[in-house]
């Protein structure tokens, strides 16, 4: 049987890039190359005569807390795939300003305490001069504080947490749109263009799942409704059957849903067996290359909303600009929406870092 691949709601991968423009352009007064399974650095971080975290004279440290085992590894390891092709496209052409890129990778399998731990270590032992690319709402939310308190950048988080977008969080740079920018956006058209307002939402029980939660419901609560189903499954397992339960017992044409991709494919799985059949919505986070792996056929007609340009769209110099890094790093790595995301991230604090200069770097990237 032919493979189907995940739709998209369209219209919100334009927010996302200028705000990521607006970003670096706020900065200027701003390797581990491969995909192989992530590790600490061989060697005890060197630091400049300025005193700055992770910056020496030939190399600047990235750190990353990510999942790489589990329901969510597929995120991070296109992550760090991504980031480390932009540092990597850098690199090739001399660094910035003559200093390499490096990048070390922790596992927290999407585990809020083990990104406690990893953050700690990468900012007390590695010596970074940032963290970036963060793969999960509860792993962020854990790790935020202790970045804040060191005063050292967190950088295009994968979540799109409200949180993160409180401007008292000096430290964090986001990257892409929010949860209630995507909930928005799928209740929008679900409603003005396909005339649809029995909607049921199913969601992980954490941090990142209640954001979406609220997001969808606010935007249901807009044009004064509320969702007819609601499910609700445990984060970092796929016991959504309950949930299928929940939900088809209030008969919703559509259903918003804020998990992984491995819970949210056997739930649409479930739900195909069994003869429910509503239109299935997922937020960018579920991962649309990964979820569409996991449903094979059964993934005709399941929407997923995205936040940054379709990775095939090679009208865009920059999505061209991406597959040649991705080739640096992961040559057989077919591209997708996370490992670009992961390369816009990537390429997000080397554009400021470039403007400020060789000697201006450390306070350009504080600026944060």
């Amino acid at each position: 049987m032919r493979r189907h691949r995940p739709v998209r709601v369209i219209g919100l991968a334009g927010a996302c890039l200028v705000l990521a423009a607006a970003l670096l352009a706020g900065c200027t007064g701003d390797d581990d190359t491969d995909g192989a399974q992530p590790t600490a650095s061989p060697e005890p971080t060197a630091t400049a005569v300025s005193g700055t975290p992770g910056v020496s004279e030939d190399r600047i440290l990235f750190g990353q807390s990510a999942a790489f085992n589990g329901p969510a590894q597929e995120l991070g390891r296109n992550m760090r795939i991504g980031i480390s092709a932009a540092f990597a496209e850098a690199n090739a052409a001399g660094g910035v300003h003559g200093r390499q890129l490096e990048l070390t990778s922790l596992d927290d399998s999407y585990e809020p305490e083990a990104a406690i731990a990893n953050t700690q270590h990468l900012i007390d032992q590695e010596r970074v001069f940032a963290l970036i690319g963060a793969v999960g709402t509860p792993t962020s939310r854990s790790a935020t504080p202790i970045a804040a308190e060191a005063g050292v950048p967190y950088i295009a988080p994968f979540t799109g947490a409200a949180f993160l977008r409180d401007p008292e969080w000096e430290n964090i740079i986001n990257l892409r749109a929010s949860y209630n920018q995507e909930t928005e956006e799928m209740v929008a058209r679900l409603i003005g263009d396909l005339g649809i307002e029995r909607i049921g939402i199913m969601y992980q029980d954490d941090s990142y799942g209640r954001a979406g939660y609220r997001g969808s419901l606010a935007a249901l609560e807009r044009r004064g409704l509320r969702p007819v189903a609601i499910g609700i499954y445990p984060r970092n397992t796929t016991a959504v059957k309950t949930a299928l339960l929940d939900l088809r017992a209030g008969s919703p044409d559509a259903v918003i849903m804020i998990g992984a991709y491995e819970p949210m494919a056997a739930l649409i799985k479930w739900g195909r067996h069994t003869g429910f059949n509503p239109i299935f919505l997922n937020v960018s986070f579920v991962g649309s290359n990964a979820l569409a792996r996991e449903l094979g056929p059964d993934g005709a007609g399941v929407i997923v909303t995205q936040v940054v340009p379709f990775p095939d769209d090679d009208s865009l110099p920059v999505i061209a600009a991406y597959k040649r890094a991705l080739a640096l790093v992961a040559p057989d790595e077919a591209p997708g929406f996370v490992s670009l995301e992961g390369y816009l991230a990537g390429r997000l604090p080397l554009a400021g870092l470039a403007s400020c200069g060789r000697a201006g770097a450390p306070a350009c990237g504080r600026c944060a």
